[in-house]
């Protein structure tokens, strides 16, 4: 017969991710897409250190997309199998296949994003609006498809799959939401010195302004993620939208608007921010959540890194007249 291992015998770092899975996971995320990012920053496309560069879209697929694919998606994979075991891995991978949602939720991702955006983009653009070519219209959409299945499905697992079920019953939808959009926007910042994030022409105000784009869409993602009974496809789309619509349809349409990443952030920050300040009206803050309703707290001992919150109970109540069915 084979002796059980000895407790002491777990290596010092499967404890401590065991003990503290939030903490770990952002550490890991941020950490690993540092890390995987630096030659995409030395490179000829950020700090020009080294001799290097990518044509179009092979630097963004080839140098950036590694990392965040090594960031927020894999550090929530394993801090999840560590943490919780295969039934966690099931729950977790379980909520991408969520796909069964009311049209009105797929319209307000793939229709109504665009619609905002540009609504809050004619204020910035000097009244220079411009049909975009038919060209531009046709990729439109096979360009979504590639948002999803990369920027989408590397970082949404991790943020609103793995993070945010684990946040709001601590600290609630709210103040978790916020924990989670400034963690997001510090996640971008190394990007900030490419072309990503407009180097060398950026100012200091980029990062920051950007980081508060990232609050405020996080605001509606906890919104849509709680009210499609945790949807993480809905929220995978809804971040696509927002991507490849800036990055494909802006800077034809606006073309003065496209020319800085500045001057896109601002009008993602109007658009989401408004609709952020609404929703927080209308929810009374709680935005759809439903501690009844929610997936279950996971992983370690909540109290050990959550302090403040005596024995796990969820710290805000349901939503008044909230439903699980789908429905906006």
């Amino acid at each position: 017969m084979t002796a059980p291992s000895a407790p002491g015998r777990t290596p010092a770092w499967r404890r401590l991710i065991r003990q503290r899975p939030m903490t770990s996971f952002f550490t890991l995320a941020i950490a690993l897409s540092w890390i995987a990012w630096i030659p995409y920053i030395l490179s000829a496309h950020g700090l020009g250190v080294l001799d290097f560069a990518l044509p179009g879209l092979a630097s963004q697929l080839l140098l950036m997309l590694p990392g965040a694919y090594l960031g927020p998606i894999f550090s929530a994979f394993l801090v999840t199998a560590v943490a919780d075991g295969r039934e966690g891995v099931r729950r977790w991978a379980g909520r991408l296949f969520k796909w069964r949602m009311s049209w009105r939720w797929y319209a307000l991702a793939v229709l109504g994003v665009p619609l905002a955006l540009i609504v809050c983009a004619i204020p910035f653009s000097g009244g220079d609006i411009r049909m975009p070519p038919l060209m531009v219209l046709a990729v439109y959409l096979p360009g979504l498809v590639l948002q999803f299945v990369t920027t989408g499905i590397a970082e949404e697992p991790g943020w609103r799959d793995f993070a945010l079920p684990r946040i709001q019953p601590y600290h609630g939808p709210l103040r978790g939401t916020l924990i989670l959009g400034v963690i997001w926007g510090v996640w971008h910042l190394p990007l900030f010195l490419t072309e990503w994030g407009g180097y060398p022409h950026g100012t200091w105000a980029d990062p920051i302004n950007f980081t508060f784009s990232c609050i405020a869409i996080s605001v509606v993602m906890t919104w849509v993620f709680n009210r499609t009974g945790e949807s993480l496809p809905i929220a995978i789309l809804l971040h696509a939208s927002v991507n490849n619509f800036m990055s494909i349809v802006m800077g034809f349409m606006f073309p003065s608007i496209g020319a800085t990443h500045a001057d896109g952030t601002n009008v993602i920050l109007l658009a989401f921010g408004t609709a952020a300040c609404v929703l927080l009206v209308a929810t009374r803050g709680r935005l759809g959540y439903d501690p009844a309703a929610a997936s279950p707290p996971q992983g370690g001992a909540p109290g050990a890194e959550q302090a403040g919150e005596a024995h796990g109970r969820p710290a805000v109540g349901p939503e008044p007249g909230g439903d699980r069915g789908g429905r906006p």
